[in-house]
């Protein structure tokens, strides 16, 4: 099935090959991502400058988060960014040096959630935090330079379904307005773990295997059940009117195609206005490979959106 990828994308494969999960590796597999988001370089000449904070949770726990903050007068709108990692994986470390990129490309704030993960934490533990770091970026809003009424939410995989959950949560408990919600080949419903999908699909990176235990360690229980935990699997979710417009981006081979597709029209007939963008030959995790073309394509259609959402950019 290796024919069906973009050529440009095969070698993505070595870096990321499908694994067998089990909560045994799973300490090591943290440890293998954690090192390599450390010892990726950051990029040059962004003007884009960091520093590290600390959000209180719900619980009253410290909640780490990462400020990106680009060059430029304000105030500046401003994207919460949710990283992925299957719900089990992942830190702001994660993808460190593309948010640095994002910031300067889209003259916006970032403010990266490092979330609790699962199993450790279970749903809706993982949203909490993220609503608890919305809440934050809103409050401090001057003291960051930021425009509170341009706060968009971006999220990968995971942090795509957490990003979906998130304008949930906020629009129920009437929180803080979002302007926009990036949904990159999100992580949104437990019932594709249950779900017969054509054999290409899900077949490299992000497996069914892999998806299962996701979802059963942050749901606690085997997916697909009657019952979830409140605010865990945002397609299961009766009502989706207004919520922030949003774009959706997935890989014609992604395990999530399928249910991506579904929430865009969902969205759509919920009103909500929404852009679904479906890049051929592309697998879970496919940006990464920044060079490839299709990669490109995506970078700029994401930017596109949060531009025009953010700035009013045609």
């Amino acid at each position: 099935m290796r024919d069906l990828i973009d050529p440009a994308l095969l070698p993505g494969l070595d870096l990321m090959p499908a694994l067998d999960l089990n909560e045994a590796i799973l300490p090591m597999l943290r440890d293998g991502m954690e090192q390599a988001s450390v010892a990726m370089p950051e990029p040059i000449g962004t003007g884009v400058t960091t520093r590290d904070e600390q959000v209180t949770g719900p619980d009253g726990q410290a909640i780490p988060v990462r400020i990106y903050t680009p060059s430029g007068t304000g105030p500046m709108p401003a994207i919460l960014q949710i990283h992925g990692g299957g719900y089990v994986m992942g830190s702001v470390n994660t993808g460190h040096g593309g948010m640095m990129t994002l910031a300067a490309a889209t003259d916006a704030v970032i403010l990266s959630v490092d979330y609790r993960l699962a199993p450790e934490t279970r749903a809706p533990g993982s949203v909490e935090d993220c609503y608890a770091a919305l809440l934050w970026l809103h409050d401090h809003a001057a003291d960051l330079n930021v425009d509170p009424t341009r706060i968009a939410v971006a999220g990968q995989s995971a942090g795509g379904g957490l990003a979906a959950a998130l304008t949930l949560m906020a629009r129920d408990r009437g929180g803080p307005a979002i302007a926009h919600q990036i949904l990159i080949y999100p992580m949104l419903d437990d019932r594709t773990c249950i779900t017969r999908q054509p054999e290409h699909l899900g077949a490299f990176v992000w497996t069914p295997q892999a998806n299962s235990f996701g979802w059963r360690c942050l749901l606690g229980q085997e997916p697909g059940g009657a019952q979830v935990p409140p605010y865990s699997v945002p397609a299961r979710a009766t009502d989706l009117s207004g919520l922030p417009p949003a774009f959706i981006a997935v890989g014609a081979l992604d395990l999530f195609l399928a249910e991506d597709m579904d929430y865009a029209r969902r969205l759509i007939e919920a009103k909500v206005p929404a852009e679904l963008h479906v890049y051929p030959g592309a697998y879970h995790g496919f940006d990464v490979m920044p060079d490839a073309p299709v990669s490109g394509q995506m970078q700029r259609d994401m930017i596109a959106a949060l531009r025009r959402a953010l700035h009013g950019d045609q």
